[in-house]
């Protein structure tokens, strides 16, 4: 990140904690944002209001299609290790729910809201089921798979986005949240 980006994150930061952010601040966000896959609007689980996913721009972001009936969710563990192991530093995982693959996931968000918490103890954001792949797919996915020509093929694909809202790299299921190339890749997006 520049010094300029730095910045401008630092008042930013000082606004928001103040309460003065308004809403030019906000479109000076959603225009610095606008050609990542980060430019994108999703809801949340259980809430009425989608949230730009902007407010990670900054962040190192770990973006990751979930199922709850699926041979993978167990890297729900994985993944709830990597967020408090790494949030401090500026880091989050973000959970988008699909029913895409094997019909593996509940129909109702507030089911999957509750299974992640009560069996995962998950506290990463969750969003709304939603298409990941195909004609369908939401706008993030659709940045995602345009970015690095791999789009998710099964439930838990991986994709790394850093804090200037590039991708830099997309792993597939089978990696676990534990794998050593994925958390070397995280903690390098960090600066080490």
């Amino acid at each position: 990140m520049d010094i300029k980006s730095l910045n401008r994150l630092v008042w930013l930061g000082i606004l928001m904690a103040l309460g003065l952010t308004s809403n030019a601040s906000r479109a000076a966000e959603q225009a610095d944002c606008a050609d990542t896959p980060l430019a994108s609007d999703l809801q949340p689980l259980l809430t009425d209001e989608p949230v730009s996913l902007c407010r990670h721009l900054g962040d190192v972001v770990l973006v990751v299609n979930t199922a709850s009936q699926c041979g993978f969710t167990s890297q729900y563990d994985g993944l709830e290790t990597l967020h408090q192991r790494f949030r401090k530093r500026g880091f989050t995982v973000i959970g988008v729910p699909s029913d895409q693959f094997g019909g593996q996931e509940y129909a109702d968000d507030a089911d999957i809201a509750k299974f992640c918490k009560v069996n995962f103890g998950v506290s990463f954001p969750m969003y709304t089921r939603s298409q990941v792949t195909g004609d369908g797919a939401i706008p993030l996915y659709r940045a995602l798979r345009d970015e690095t020509g791999q789009a998710p093929q099964w439930n838990f694909h991986k994709y790394l986005i850093g804090r200037d809202g590039k991708v830099l790299g997309e792993w597939p299921s089978r990696i676990s949240p534990d794998d050593n190339r994925l958390v070397s890749a995280i903690d390098e997006a960090l600066g080490g």
